[in-house]
């Protein structure tokens, strides 16, 4: 029984993870399947008789290439900015626009600063701590009024790391880890079952 146990456990661990990648790849494909019109999906264009899963991300993968290629001359660069110009002209609309386009450019940005450094900090008190992320250094009003160098820190929560909480810390109380951010991200995933020594010798 205990090694029929261990049968059942390590099948377990074997096809959750799998399983679990492919639900997630499946919503991704249906969303952007439902984005694009159906009389514009590849099958419908080409009269297939059958729906083709994710088949809308041509589409995305297409327009998101032919606008890369606009935002990079100069002519295209030209319209972006006219673009934006008209964007800040609309109340309530201009504060999140600005907010949004600010924080993709920083995280998507090859040479951008955010999410590059795992962190140990005292969360959400003295003697507890959690593992973080620096999202930036912060030298503007905050800093001048407390005289200390301030670090803007993600904390995320687990097991779901896309939720979480921004705080700012003094650069003095702020540990800096060894480990990479993908290793930090696995920890706090796996609640702390997958440790960094772990990760490396099951590679």
């Amino acid at each position: 029984m205990k090694r029929l146990r261990n049968y059942f456990i390590s099948g377990l661990l074997f096809w959750i993870p799998l399983g679990m990648s492919i639900v997630v790849i499946k919503f991704f494909l249906e969303l952007v399947n439902n984005i694009v019109p159906t009389q514009y999906l590849p099958e419908a264009l080409f009269d297939l008789d059958k729906a083709i899963p994710g088949s809308g991300i041509v589409w995305v993968i297409l327009i998101m290439l032919i606008t890369g290629a606009l935002v990079n001359n100069f002519i295209g660069r030209k319209l972006i900015q006219l673009w934006e110009k008209l964007l800040n002209k609309i109340p309530g609309f201009r504060g999140i626009y600005s907010a949004l386009k600010q924080l993709s450019d920083t995280v998507l940005s090859p040479s951008g600063e955010s999410f590059k450094k795992a962190l140990l900090v005292e969360y959400p008190r003295k003697g507890m701590w959690a593992i973080a992320f620096q999202t930036g250094n912060y030298g503007g009003e905050v800093a001048k009024r407390i005289g200390q160098e301030m670090i803007n820190i993600y904390v995320p929560t687990t097991p779901n790391p896309t939720s979480g909480f921004f705080i700012m810390l003094a650069k003095e109380d702020v540990i800096e880890l060894d480990m990479n951010v993908d290793e930090a991200f696995k920890l706090i995933i796996s609640t702390g079952v997958v440790t960094p020594a772990q990760t490396k010798e099951k590679l």
